[in-house]
């Protein structure tokens, strides 16, 4: 349960900081950086810093991170945004943590010491054990209870390999947590009182928590052998967690003491901060792959083949506050929402293999205007399959593939393709997604793709519905920053935030439905030639 509101010490209320403008600060520790984002009271990032974070790669298909180097990432991030506060006549209010999400970090509570490096969600060392679970029929149990599927994106065979194949006993005040769990630890004090807590979006993808009755599994800690006293408390993902200790960022840091109140996946962050409140609305996310979330409601929905079902967010108690407590001016909605995902793997990395793996564009902003040099691609496709195909096929053994290649085509035609291939990779989810109760209503994109508006419009030709980008792209930080600031009374209602919300460009579908369903065409026959080639 969220803790109740609480009278805010006179630290933060004293004449001198009263007059203030209040902030929320979004704690974003993702793949491949930590940053630190200051939320204002019209929902807009005003100040960030950012931490690059190394990538270690021991074997072939395996990715892992440095737990230490994270956590003192958001120390310099969180730190260098709070000496600027007072020069923009700020004060923050809350603190939000959003974060990559299945990665796993392992934990001696006792020392505060880490068991070595987290494994990230991209580490595909557990895709035999998952196949072998999936073999003695352990998947439509894992999708009743979970919404997930079998693969090692997921984190809880990744906590089975660390006490298998890491050799961690279970006796040593071990902690398992996705790295919001870590984070939240120590910014509260860590062997010093830290709290050990996740929120329910980074528990539904665990593959360990049932959705429905949310909260921990008995039978599913018992399959991967996963004692649930090592696993973090689950907790709204609105309400207040704890407060800033002294330890973590020091006694003169204008952040001792904030409150930390709201907590969220990244992509479950991106849907809040889209303002998709309604079932059917649906965020579109391009980074380095593409990430679909639908609203589906408060009841969870039937499995979707080729789809994963999670938790999009659960407001709590401060949901009746966020809503009206009679009812009021958010009628209709519910404090809790269940998604529909699509993960696609591969997007920006595609732009990135272009550009580093074969030298097609020598930086990310020529992408665009090279594919738009060229009015089609001219019958190539390409199936970026590099590490498999996710959603809504979900085939690792899948690779990549290009087709359709003659002597009269070139880099632009090739370039061209790659941005094609995000739109159909895109509208494959959505069509998945249509076949569930609630339809897709409408796409808001954010991420740096969603910087092309040839992008945005093929995405709204193949989609067949309206594309819009919101001014703001930074969704996922404004997520984590708005469901902190609610519980804490900066925002009062999924209204007002939603009303803060506003547009930027939109797409609406003008390509003939015959040349779109040709070039979908195309597509899937380049997909199947891709298939279980590994």
């Amino acid at each position: 349960m969220a803790a109740e509101r609480e009278v805010i010490s006179p630290h933060h209320y004293s004449p001198s900081v009263a007059s203030r403008s209040p902030v929320s600060i979004a704690i974003d520790a993702g793949t491949t950086g930590v940053r630190a984002l200051v939320v204002d009271e019209r929902a807009g990032v005003v100040d960030v810093a950012y931490r690059e974070i190394h990538q270690y790669f021991p074997r072939p298909g395996w990715v892992e991170h440095d737990p230490v180097e994270i956590w003192e990432a958001v120390r310099s991030t969180l730190a260098e945004v709070a000496g600027r506060l007072a020069d923009g006549n700020r004060v923050a209010r809350a603190i939000g943590i959003t974060n990559q999400r299945e990665t796993v970090v392992a934990w001696d509570r006792g020392t505060g010491e880490p068991f070595g490096r987290a494994i990230v969600w991209q580490d595909r060392r557990t895709a035999a054990a998952c196949r072998a679970l999936e073999d003695a029929g352990y998947l439509p149990l894992i999708r009743e209870r979970t919404g997930l599927v079998l693969d090692s994106y997921f984190s809880a065979t990744k906590m089975q390999w660390l006490l298998r194949e890491g050799g961690l006993a279970t006796g040593r005040g071990l902690g398992f947590g996705t790295v919001d769990s870590w984070v939240l630890w120590n910014l509260t004090g860590g062997t010093h009182g830290g709290v050990f807590a996740t929120d329910a979006t980074n528990a539904s993808r665990t593959l360990l928590f049932d959705i429905v009755v949310r909260r921990w599994s008995d039978e599913l800690c018992a399959l991967f052998g996963i004692p649930e006293e090592t696993l973090p408390e689950v907790r709204p993902s609105c309400g207040r967690f704890g407060r800033v200790s002294d330890s973590a960022l020091g006694t003169d840091s204008p952040l001792r003491d904030t409150p930390i109140s709201g907590m969220a996946g990244d992509q479950h962050a991106a849907l809040f901060g889209q303002a998709c409140f309604n079932p059917g609305m649906t965020k579109v996310t391009f980074g380095t792959g593409s990430f679909v979330l639908m609203n589906a409601g408060p009841v969870c929905p039937e499995p979707v083949d080729g789809l994963i079902t999670t938790l999009a967010w659960d407001l709590g108690t401060e949901g009746d506050v966020a809503l009206g407590a009679d009812g009021g001016p958010s009628r209709g909605r519910s404090s809790l929402a269940y998604a529909l995902e699509g993960s696609v793997f591969v997007s920006g990395a595609g732009v990135q293999w272009l550009r580093d793996g074969i030298g097609i564009i020598g930086d990310a902003t020529e992408m665009e205007p090279l594919a738009r040099s060229v009015e089609s691609s001219d019958g190539v496709v390409v199936v970026p399959a590099f590490t498999g195909l996710g959603s809504p096929i979900w085939d690792p053994a899948a690779r990549g593939t290009i087709l359709g290649l003659s002597r009269g085509l070139g880099r632009a035609h090739l370039a061209r393709a790659m941005v094609e291939a995000m739109s159909f990779q895109v509208r494959d989810v959505i069509d998945a997604m249509g076949s569930s109760g609630t339809a897709p209503s409408v796409l808001r994109v954010d991420g740096g793709a969603s910087a092309m508006g040839l992008l945005l419009q093929l995405l709204a030709d193949q989609s067949r519905l309206p594309v819009i980008r919101p001014r703001s792209v930074e969704t996922t930080a404004i997520g984590a920053a708005t469901l902190a600031g609610l519980a804490e009374g900066v925002w009062g209602s999924l209204d007002e935030l939603g009303s803060l919300w506003t547009e930027d460009a939109d797409f609406a579908p003008n390509a003939s439905p015959a040349e779109v369903e040709a070039a979908h065409l195309s597509w899937v026959r380049a997909v199947e030639r891709a298939r279980h080639w590994g």
